[in-house]
Parts: structure tokens; sequence; C-alpha cells
């Protein structure tokens, strides 16, 4: 994850509506005592590039709506993978419903021979997400990503990596705010064994659920 500079703070509002991010990496996950623990929403990876799906995604999904969680997929966007592909296996594979938090672009990382258009793929694989689902997609990436590569994104809603002890994130250039915030990657939680990525909502729960897609 990158951290890096940004260019402004906001104050953390939301600090108390909590979540996490999992993939297979946490394994089995207990669902029920994520949310006994005060974990309000989960992210759940689903997706990479044209062909990468991952294989736990179906049963956390399902696990995690049975524990009533807020649930929201997301896929890695790879940088050197033509965008309309790329839509096409998160299509394929990712459950979205209506109830569910908006679809997740996680964008972090250049590939060594990413394509020359980085800017015109990405915003053509977010309108088609948005074509599909009739919401506007989350952003996640870290600050320094997003500072160089990301500055004309900021009408997607925020999801921004750093892991800091201040009371809010740096903001990247474009953005004047952030909706979550991914505030540690070694956390711990009832449910999960080892360390797990720690999320906070900027807003209270019912703005959060106003997120959900209808």
């Amino acid at each position: 994850m990158e951290q890096g500079d940004g260019m402004a703070t906001t104050e953390a509002a939301g600090s108390e509506v909590r979540g996490v991010d999992v993939s297979k990496y946490q394994g089995t996950v207990d669902f029920a005592k994520i949310k006994a623990a005060g974990t309000t929403y989960v992210f759940v990876k689903a997706t990479e590039g044209i062909t990468g799906v991952d294989p736990d995604y179906a049963r956390n999904v399902a696990a995690a709506r049975a524990a009533g969680l807020a649930v929201g997929s997301y896929h890695f966007y790879e940088t050197d993978d033509d965008p309309s592909a790329q839509f096409g296996n998160f299509k394929q594979h990712a459950d979205v419903k209506p109830g569910d938090l908006p679809p997740v672009i996680d964008i972090e990382v250049l590939a060594s021979n990413s394509r020359p258009d980085l800017a015109d793929d990405l915003k053509s694989f977010l309108a088609q997400i948005e074509q599909a689902y009739g919401v506007k997609p989350i952003l996640y990436s870290g600050v320094s990503f997003a500072n160089e590569y990301l500055t004309s994104f900021g009408a997607y809603p925020l999801w921004v990596a750093e892991y800091t002890s201040a009371p809010a994130p740096k903001v990247p250039t474009g953005w004047t705010t952030w909706t979550f915030w991914q505030y540690s990657q070694s956390g711990t939680v009832a449910g999960i064994s080892g360390a797990v990525d720690m999320d906070r909502f900027n807003g209270t729960p019912a703005q959060l659920d106003a997120l959900r897609i209808a």
C-alpha cells in the first residue's frame, strides 16, 4: 500500500463506523463474530485483471450478508490489461446486489508494461461499472499513487489507504474529502485469524446506508 504525501487533511467524522476488507489471505472468516465485535461493513475481493478470481469470494460474500454486514465487492485493477476485458471478468464473477455498497476499483501500482493511456482506460472501466450497476464506483488507492496518476478522478468516492496515527488521512489532489479510510494493514478483530486491513467510514451509519445500491 502506498503512503506518500497528500495535500490536505479532514476530520475523521466517521471513526465509529468501522469495517474490514478481506480476501483469500484471511482464510475462513467468522463474519458473525466480526459483526458482534462492532464491524458494520466488509469489502470482499472478487476479481483481479482479466482472469483472476478470488477463490473465497462467493463464500465470503454469502457469509457476510448472512451475518447482516453491509457488503461491497472489489476488483484489483491491472494497468497492463484491457479495461473492457477486466470489466467482463468482474461482471461475470462479482455478485453485486441491491443493498450492497458500490463496487470498488483497487488501483495502487503500475505494471511494468502498463498500457499508455492509463487515465482513459480507467475512465472506460469505471463508466462500464457505473452503467452496469447504476451507481458510481469507489476508487481505492494510496495517497502518493493517487497524487501522481488519479488527479482527474475526484468525482468518484475515495477509499484512501494511509497508515498513520493521525486522526484522519491526507486527501490526494483532486478530492476534497475521503469516504473510506484504510488506516491499518495489521489490525486484529474477532472472527479473523491473523492480521487484517482495518477501515473507517467518514460519516454516520445512516450515511453509509445511503450509499447502498437501490
